[in-house]
């Protein structure tokens, strides 16, 4: 498969996230200095420092993209061991604190005198927030993009949602604390509990419902390509709202966004790298290895956005940090996804490792 044709299997938007979110950045910092007092308004409205507009726009985002996740196929994770295993290992004892690393070296020390001094650990937690949250949704099309083996694809995002439910607010807290960055407990809970625990709970309940219901996964899929479209609009909303309040700063230094995309970029690549090399490692096949290298370098991009606002604020480096994550992720993932598919030969030649039509045969 030529990664030509793998790239227009791909939903429009997703092709071309990259392009909206930069005509999000256009259109926010636009509305942003022509309808300032607005922008200030919803930024007003809260409670227990939590953004109620946010807060909507998240569940819009998150749930449709939940409904998606089958937990009961945490019972398949047994069958691909070695490639969840591995997966686990990446996200979250390797990818949290490199980012954490690779954003100590670059902001804090490298490119400190080119960023506003106010900001440098707001930043640094963004990066942090934005590398703690594993990637749920935008998995599954990097996974039919390299032929991946969909049952593992499924079973590895529901175990990493439920990991997300414990695991996420600890890892954050420590190490922002370590990064000397006061960490706003009572507020990283709420969002778990607003942004992973009821969203989880919610799609889980309106899944199993409509999988009740006669025909049931017929209307299952019809009500998620429904919601697609509003899903994909309050991201959009979501991002306009932050460039609004961002413009200024951005308008003053265009270069803090090339600067905030580099321990991105390096961590996205780095990562993807060394989870398909332990793959090979442990001779899972190649359907296995190839989603498990992408879910351990993407990021659940909504998430980390929502949390980086309620933690820090509109305004805020946090949000902005995260924000860069989704402005990069689609090229560096359709990247990273040619390179594997590429290197299938390559990693097929490792004595012990099942070939690819073996593990994940091409329908006919």
């Amino acid at each position: 498969m030529s990664s030509k044709r793998s790239s227009s299997d791909m939903g429009i938007f997703e092709r071309y996230l990259s392009v909206w979110v930069a005509l999000c950045i256009v259109a926010g910092i636009g509305l942003g200095h022509l309808l300032p007092d607005l922008f200030q308004v919803v930024g007003r409205i809260e409670v227990a420092h939590i953004n109620l507009p946010v807060a909507v726009l998240v569940w819009l985002m998150i749930i449709p993209m939940l409904l998606k996740i089958d937990l009961k196929a945490l019972k398949g994770v047994k069958q691909y061991w070695r490639g969840v295993g591995v997966t686990l290992f990446i996200n979250w004892g390797i990818k949290p604190f490199s980012m954490a690393l690779l954003g100590w070296l670059f902001i804090d020390y490298l490119f400190r005198d080119y960023l506003p001094a106010d900001q440098i650990d707001s930043y640094i937690a963004g990066l942090i927030i934005l590398a703690a949250a594993p990637c749920t949704a935008m998995v599954f099309v990097w996974s039919h993009l390299m032929r991946g083996e969909p049952h593992f694809t499924l079973s590895q995002v529901a175990l990493n949602d439920v990991i997300m439910v414990f695991a996420f607010a600890p890892i954050v807290g420590l190490l922002l604390g370590l990064s000397a960055i006061v960490v706003p407990w009572d507020t990283l809970f709420l969002s778990v509990l607003l942004y992973i625990v009821v969203p989880l709970i919610i799609a889980s309940l309106w899944r199993r419902k409509l999988l009740n219901q006669k025909n049931g996964v017929a209307r299952l899929e019809k009500v998620i390509k429904r919601l697609h479209p509003f899903s994909l609009s309050a991201l959009l909303v979501t991002l306009i709202l932050l460039f609004g309040f961002q413009g200024k700063q951005i308008i003053d230094a265009p270069l803090i966004i090339v600067l905030l995309a580099v321990p991105i970029l390096i961590q996205v690549l780095f990562n993807s790298g060394l989870a398909y090399i332990l793959n090979r490692q442990v001779r899972s096949p190649h359907c296995v290895a190839g989603p498990s290298a992408l879910i351990g370098a993407s990021n659940f991009f909504e998430l980390a956005v929502a949390t980086a606002i309620a933690m820090f604020g509109f305004e805020s480096g946090a949000a902005l940090a995260t924000v860069v994550g989704v402005l990069i992720e689609v090229p560096v993932m359709l990247l990273a996804v040619r390179v594997v598919n590429q290197s299938q030969g390559w990693y097929e030649r490792r004595d012990g490792v099942v070939p690819h039509e073996q593990c994940c045969p091409t329908p006919r």
